[in-house]
């Protein structure tokens, strides 16, 4: 077993979880604000993201409940008060008679989207932190979801990291040096996405392969972002 490097200060991982738990419980709390004025509950509103960000026929439910980490049953409780409410429908699937999908209605859009803002609260604190440390976080988050997701705690996000069209790394020592075979073109890490409609999974092989080489990109010198110097003010 490899020696992991200590922290540079006592303490550092707890307070890092620490904090996260925090922005955790703001999250949670303001969901549930949100969900109440709305009349849904925060896990309707999850399934209602989840399928405003899954585009085509819509999703089985075992997909949903897997994608919100919850079990069927709860899973299909929820639809069940949705199709309730008018906000999502049930049809057959087009590639398979058998297979029962569901999707938004177009009342379930527009609350979709809605739900959407829950956490634009969190914007104007983001917004405070300089661009590149805001492109740190990113890539930490990054990471962790990524780390978690291949111990299988947590299902497979449609990051970057993960998605079959994603090569970490492929142009080392530059600033964007990871590549997007969909977009075929090079992408630095301000241009990752921690959702994207467009994600395709990868195979197990293919996200781990991405995960190490996304973080020996992290530790490349060459590759930090450039410190943009303050322009000096006029002389009058």
């Amino acid at each position: 077993m490899t020696s992991r490097s200590k922290p540079a200060s006592a303490g550092l991982n707890s307070q890092l979880i620490a904090g996260l738990e925090r922005l955790g419980s703001a999250l949670r709390a303001q969901a549930w604000s949100e969900a109440f004025a709305r009349g849904l509950t925060p896990t309707q509103g999850q399934v209602l993201t989840t399928l405003r960000t899954h585009r085509g026929e819509g999703l089985r439910l075992l997909d949903i409940a897997e994608a919100l980490s919850v079990t069927p049953a709860t899973a299909s409780e929820t639809v069940r008060a949705l199709v309730a409410k008018g906000l999502v429908k049930k049809t057959q699937a087009l590639s398979d008679g058998r297979a029962i999908k569901i999707s938004l209605t177009k009342q379930g859009e527009g609350e979709a989207l809605a739900v959407a803002q829950w956490p634009s609260f969190l914007l104007d604190a983001v917004d405070e932190l300089s661009d590149e440390d805001q492109t740190a976080m990113l890539r930490g988050v990054l990471t962790i979801i990524s780390s978690l997701q291949g111990r299988g705690y947590i299902p497979v996000a449609q990051m970057c990291v993960s998605c079959t069209n994603f090569r970490a790394n492929a142009h080392p020592g530059e600033p964007k040096a990871h590549h997007c075979q969909l977009l075929d073109a090079a992408i630095g890490d301000p241009e990752l996405r921690a959702q994207c409609a467009d994600h395709a999974p990868g195979s197990a092989e293919l996200q781990a392969e991405n995960r190490a080489n996304f973080m020996t990109a992290a530790g490349d010198p060459k590759r930090r972002l450039p410190v943009v110097p303050a322009k000096p003010p006029a002389i009058r």
